[in-house]
């Protein structure tokens, strides 16, 4: 069935429409009320009229049944992305106190038919939070994830799943190791609020090794590290595991974007790890024409100009710095990234505008 699309092709031929199932005799069916000028009719099919019918006559007289449970199932069968069909369902769920479990395995069957659709992810984690277990989430976030790498909702439930049972309880931790979730925990006697971001790195490392050019893969992994703590030796071994990707693959985006994230940390200075600028300047002398390590080469040398400025250094150095941030702007400008052309000249003059403003803010200190 197609992500949110009303459909009737996941019924079988011997399906029966409710208006003619004699254990629904008892129930008028209410038409969808489109007002007296409807602008656009929509032709529905008759299962689907048949079917939303008597799931409005349900709604309205606020019938919480088995009946009415297996009615909101062929609603979303017909139209999972329908808010107002899971939500009466979650209302029925909880009235007849039904079984949590087997909700959760239909859900998840539902998902994999419909895996970009929202409502039927966040019923998964209504259905999750109320049996406060997260004991299969990841499994189903990868398997997911295997289809489409860069499923957004997958992604985004996955985090919230990490996120919010970090501190896994003990009867939690006990039904992962049930399941072969856990094994490595127990093994290892490693703490149980460490397990799910451990773990993850250990995830996003094969999908990076398996697509370097993987955003959503990237993304995660500064997500646990942000949640994890940005420690001196963190830093340190991501900057090193970041740029040997960069040099298996120079004109990737997601790496470079990574770095950037990673140097934001610490200092927050570009310069700060001696190795990422040694790692730069030889790429560059290497002939790598790469827009992404040009544009990181802009930005480290206004850094450095400024820094080397503000410090009182040699004004030879900060020169140079000066004259590398102005042929860079410009053979972005020119060569390597000519549909920006306009904004590489404003980075260049900014630059310039900035660099007099200080020169004059340093002159009037010096009483000149």
């Amino acid at each position: 069935m197609a992500d949110g699309n009303s459909s009737d092709e996941d019924f079988s031929d011997d399906w029966l429409l409710y208006s003619r199932r004699p254990e629904w005799s008892d129930l008028e069916p209410l038409p969808q009320d489109d007002g007296d000028n409807p602008v656009v009719m929509i032709q529905y099919s008759e299962r689907f009229n048949d079917v939303f019918g008597y799931l409005r006559a349900v709604i309205s007289r606020q019938e919480k049944s088995e009946r009415a449970l297996e009615l909101t199932k062929d609603a979303a069968r017909l139209n999972a992305a329908n808010y107002t069909v899971w939500q009466y369902r979650r209302d029925i769920l909880k009235a007849l106190n039904a079984d949590l479990y087997e909700e959760l395995s239909y859900i998840g069957r539902v998902i994999v038919d419909n895996p970009k659709n929202y409502q039927v992810w966040h019923h998964r984690r209504v259905i999750v939070e109320w049996l406060d277990d997260p004991t299969s989430e990841l499994a189903l976030t990868e398997s997911i994830l295997d289809m489409d790498a860069k499923n957004y909702h997958a992604w985004q439930h996955r985090q919230w799943v990490i996120k919010n049972y970090k501190y896994v309880t003990l009867h939690v931790a006990m039904m992962m190791f049930a399941h072969g979730d856990a094994s490595a925990l127990l093994r290892d006697a490693r703490p149980v609020s460490r397990v799910l971001f451990d773990d993850e790195l250990h995830y996003v490392d094969r999908l990076i090794s398996e697509d370097m050019r993987n955003n959503s893969a990237w993304n995660e992994r500064f997500f646990v590290l942000k949640h994890v703590g940005f420690t001196p030796e963190v830093l340190e071994r991501e900057v090193n595991y970041v740029i040997t990707r960069v040099g298996l693959i120079k004109n990737n985006e997601s790496p470079w974007n990574f770095l950037r994230g990673l140097l934001q940390q610490g200092t927050g200075k570009l310069a700060q790890f001696p190795s990422v600028i040694e790692f730069c300047e030889a790429l560059y002398n290497d002939g790598i024409r790469s827009p992404y390590l040009l544009a990181f080469l802009v930005d480290l040398y206004e850094e450095q100009y400024f820094d080397t400025i503000e410090s009182g250094g040699n004004e030879a150095e900060a020169e140079l710095y000066h004259q590398k941030v102005q042929d860079l702007c410009e053979s972005m400008a020119n060569q390597h990234d000519k549909i920006r052309s306009k904004y590489w000249r404003y980075i260049a003059e900014n630059f310039r505008r900035k660099a007099s403003e200080r020169a004059t803010a340093g002159n009037g200190r010096n009483g000149v």
